[in-house]
């Protein structure tokens, strides 16, 4: 837990600096998620921070994941979140999920989701969990995407 509250700190202090350079105001938030540090920016307008489809938002996430490894030497799993825009993107891929699990209960049959980063197919494959049925990734980077198995 204080490995993780460090991370953050780490993170936080990253950021900050990031909004100072680029003259935003933002206000940081930080929490442990699991085993996770987690950190959400929220403010005035972010939206240059996330991109049209969440890409600077990633890359924001990964430049800060190596500021993290630099001071601490070890590699972090930090959730970012600016403006809340994985949170909404977490409710429409559980919506996506449970939409899809009962198309498979309904046919019996798999189903084959569009390709999806690495975060959107944790959150699927945890909601497919959760119903008591079973996932995988298939494909390779940037087409890797989730099957949803029958039971």
């Amino acid at each position: 837990m204080q490995r993780l509250e460090h991370e953050g700190d780490i993170a936080a202090d990253y950021l900050e600096e990031l909004l100072d350079i680029a003259d935003l105001d933002g206000d940081l938030d930080m929490d442990v998620e699991g085993d996770r540090a987690s950190v959400q920016i929220g403010g005035a307008d972010l939206s240059l921070l996330v991109g049209s489809n969440g890409e600077v938002l990633e890359a924001l996430q990964e430049l800060t994941r190596l500021a993290v490894y630099r001071e601490t030497g070890e590699r972090s799993r930090l959730m970012l979140d600016i403006d809340g825009h994985r949170a909404q993107q977490r409710e429409r891929l559980v919506a996506l999920a449970e939409t899809s699990i009962a198309e498979v209960r309904e046919s019996g049959e798999s189903v084959s989701l569009e390709p999806m980063s690495a975060f959107e197919r944790k959150v699927v494959h945890d909601a497919v969990a959760a119903a008591g049925l079973t996932s995988e990734s298939e494909g390779a980077e940037p087409k890797r995407h989730v099957v949803i198995l029958p039971a």
